[in-house]
């Protein structure tokens, strides 16, 4: 009876000690109240309180000390927390807190006034500048995603987030900030020359005519194929005719040159020379492309057929072995096509190449196995299973060069940019070892043995 008369006085003195949780939720808390809760032993008490923004700035700056990281998450995402306990969370110890504050603090950044900006640029700039060289590169991550279309955003934090050595941070800032401006988009190029970075520049909403120079500069084939296939790339009428006297032995770059918008006539017949039946027949039904244009195509399509006879997808300058791949494997069994191909001498790299550019995967897969000598059920094991390092033991049993096995593992097996595996720095090799490679072929090929046995029973 008492202890029902104590908890009757309590909720009649607005004490409810049975239910501190809902306590700290309800509005108009006294000081005394809030205090009480700070200090409560359950971290769901304490954890309710941390999320209010009504409560002062010193019961939040002494929960951002509390033990529970869960609290301290809660505090990390209150607008309401001051800088200096936003400070204090930058340097946390737990990954989830810091990454909690890195969302928070560049959400806030862009909708404050001009005043609050300064005082928070004074105030968190710290803050921000730790989170951006946090080691957890979740943490970094989430900064980048946040600050990656916002025009505001501090430069030297935006150029830090570009330099970042994980490409799951650089790439956001690199396709999509506005902050960057050409003279940093160069620098990047020059300093940091690797596809994927190049590629996220390639893909920015406009870029401009130097950086593109100095993206054909760098000489990376997937980079430039990308800053092709971008209508609001400001390509230079000398830098694409650069481009298509090398586009023949680029087969990656056909289709986006067959697309380009504002095709020049000269440049549509230079493609018409080289590029598959297929990209004939887009270049030929352009809208945009004037009579005269028209009939100059069609004329080097028939010298093309008085040449090759009727074979369309033969490709000049070396380049018609993976056309020739393409037009067989359309209509026959991909696996039979890689056979007759590596007995006639002509299932080369080139052929590979075509066939990831031009989607035939299928074939691809079966010309790996032809060519590894390996039975097609493992090749197609090792695709299936997005193994960045089955992709490049099962290319380099193929005998292709290491730049090649990182677009096979691009766009055949999908794989995560930051997963990808690429040739040693400041070389073309491997980046496994031998015998590393051939650990992994013998573990898929017992993975193959397995899921047949498996499939018999």
């Amino acid at each position: 009876m008492s202890g029902l008369i104590g908890k009757t006085l309590n909720r009649l003195l607005g004490r409810d000690a049975a239910q501190p949780a809902r306590l700290a939720e309800r509005p108009g808390l006294s000081y005394e109240q809030i205090k009480e809760l700070a200090r409560h032993k359950d971290p769901s008490v304490r954890g309710s309180l941390a999320a209010r923004q009504d409560v002062g700035p010193e019961v939040l700056y002494y929960l951002a000390e509390d033990p529970s990281p869960e609290v301290r998450r809660r505090i990390a995402a209150n607008p309401a927390t001051p800088a200096q306990a936003d400070l204090k969370l930058a340097a946390d110890a737990n990954p989830d807190v810091r990454g909690d504050l890195a969302g928070k603090i560049a959400r806030l950044a862009p909708g404050l006034s001009p005043d609050e900006q300064d005082r928070l640029r004074q105030s968190t700039y710290e803050a921000l500048a730790l989170l951006a060289r946090d080691q957890i590169t979740r943490v970094r991550q989430i900064l980048a995603e946040t600050l990656r279309d916002v025009a505001n955003a501090p430069p030297d934090l935006i150029l830090t987030l570009a330099h970042d050595p994980a490409l799951e941070v650089a790439l956001p800032i690199l396709e999509f900030s506005p902050v960057l401006t050409d003279e940093d988009l160069l620098e990047i190029i020059q300093s940091a020359p690797v596809t994927d970075r190049l590629s996220a520049i390639s893909r920015r909403a406009l870029v401009a005519p130097d950086v593109a120079d100095a993206i054909v500069h760098s000489e990376d084939v997937t980079a430039v194929a990308v800053l092709l296939g971008n209508p609001s790339a400001q390509i230079r009428e000398e830098t694409l005719d650069m481009l298509l006297d090398h586009a023949p032995q680029h087969e990656l770059w056909h289709a986006p040159l067959v697309n380009r918008p504002q095709l020049s006539a000269r440049a549509a017949t230079r493609l018409a020379r080289f590029v598959a039946e297929s990209l004939l027949q887009r270049l030929q039904e352009r809208p945009d492309i004037d009579p005269e244009t028209k009939a100059a195509v069609a004329a080097v399509v028939r010298r093309r057929v008085e040449e090759n006879g009727s074979d369309m997808a033969e490709f000049h300058r070396g380049a018609g072995r993976g056309g020739e791949a393409e037009s067989r494997f359309a209509a026959e069994d991909p696996f039979e096509v890689a056979q007759r191909l590596h007995q006639e001498g002509k299932l080369d790299e080139t052929a590979l190449i075509s066939g990831i550019a031009s989607g035939k995967h299928a074939f691809v897969v079966a010309a790996l196995a032809v060519r590894a000598d390996l039975p097609l059920e493992l090749a197609q094991k090792v695709v299936a299973t997005r193994s960045a390092k089955g992709m490049l033991a099962l290319c380099w049993k193929a005998g292709l060069k290491a730049p090649t096995a990182v677009l096979a593992q691009i766009r055949l097996s999908k794989i995560a940019p930051g997963d990808i595996l690429r040739p040693l720095p400041d070389s073309q090799d491997y980046p496994m070892t031998a015998e590393e490679m051939a650990w992994q072929l013998d573990f898929f090929t017992t993975m193959a043995a397995v899921g047949k046995a498996a499939g018999m029973h």
